[in-house]
């Protein structure tokens, strides 16, 4: 069976998070890994409301601040996967893992 390592990235500092991911997807490839990605979606503009007080009324005007979204996948080569999953990445980018396992077709379980 195939495992599918699905890494979700996520940032406000654009240039940190383009960075990393290309830097990702160099390392996969020298090391022979079949990757997809990284695909880009449109940035999130978030807004926070600011109160003058503890409690509702008077407001500042609301801060907001873009989020920038990568996303990748690294086919198989599972080792390969594990130590990129245990990668210390910068502290302005979360990151999350999903893995899938892929049968292979036409394999019946019985």
């Amino acid at each position: 069976m195939t495992f599918v390592t699905k890494l979700s990235f996520a940032s406000g500092d654009h240039d940190v998070l383009s960075e990393t991911v290309q830097d990702l997807k160099t390392t996969l490839e020298r090391k022979g890994a079949e990757c997809k990605g990284p695909h880009a979606t449109p940035a999130e503009t978030v807004r926070v409301p600011l109160y003058k007080q503890l409690r509702a009324g008077d407001e500042f005007s609301p801060w907001s601040y873009s989020v920038y979204k990568r996303s990748m996948e690294i086919h198989g080569a599972d080792d390969i996967a594990r130590d990129v999953v245990a990668r210390d990445f910068p502290d302005s980018i979360h990151v999350e893992v999903e893995v899938d396992q892929k049968k292979p077709l036409g394999h019946r379980r019985d």
